[in-house]
């Protein structure tokens, strides 16, 4: 602005600047950076989880006759297996760590999960411990009774593991299916 004699003659508007690029440019690395170190230290306490629990034996392979399925199969999704009543502690060898879609089976030999683009998981019908329904598992967490878990011997381990039918409404059924079969009354 400039003033004669007590009059303004002009006001002079200036924009403000668009973008700093060297500024923007140098925040956008930070970013990056961060997000670099981030996903590197999640890998890299995954690794150490997985070397800590590589004394757990191979997972036990679905017999050839398996026997007959004492329920319906049962869709969903397999959740995580994690050490038994300790629901945060995932279990990551031998595929046990991926979520994946799968098929609940009973049969005369023990459970199936019959998972999608991992490992199939079989739990002998003497290694079974105890089924129940929980609210969580992992970092999965659903209305009360969402979970179907078994609890299971996993070589000198007792784990849980986590199954979400599609329809939650037959995980009593699955759990009184499970429990029939432990105590010897389904054959």
């Amino acid at each position: 602005m400039t003033a004669h004699a007590g009059r303004v003659l002009a006001v002079v508007q200036r924009s403000a600047p668009v973008t700093d690029l060297l500024s923007r440019l140098g925040w956008t690395l930070v970013l990056l950076a961060v997000t670099a170190g981030l996903v590197w230290l999640m890998r890299h306490g995954w690794r150490r989880r997985a070397a800590r629990q590589s004394a757990l034996p191979a997972l036990p392979p679905v017999p050839d006759e398996p026997g007959a399925d004492l329920v319906e199969p049962t869709p969903g999704s397999y959740l995580a297996t994690t050490t038994a009543r300790a629901w945060l502690d995932r279990i990551v060898v031998h595929g046990l760590g991926v979520r994946s879609l799968g098929t609940l089976r009973v049969l005369d030999a023990g459970v199936v999960i019959e998972r999608v683009g991992a490992p199939d998981l079989f739990v002998p019908r003497e290694a079974l411990r105890g089924v129940r329904t929980e609210r969580a598992i992992a970092q999965y967490v659903y209305a009360p009774g969402g979970v179907l878990v078994l609890t299971w011997a996993y070589g000198e381990a007792e784990v849980d593991t986590g199954f979400r039918a599609t329809r939650p409404v037959v995980h009593d059924d699955l759990a009184g299916a499970v429990t029939a079969l432990m105590v010897g009354e389904l054959r």
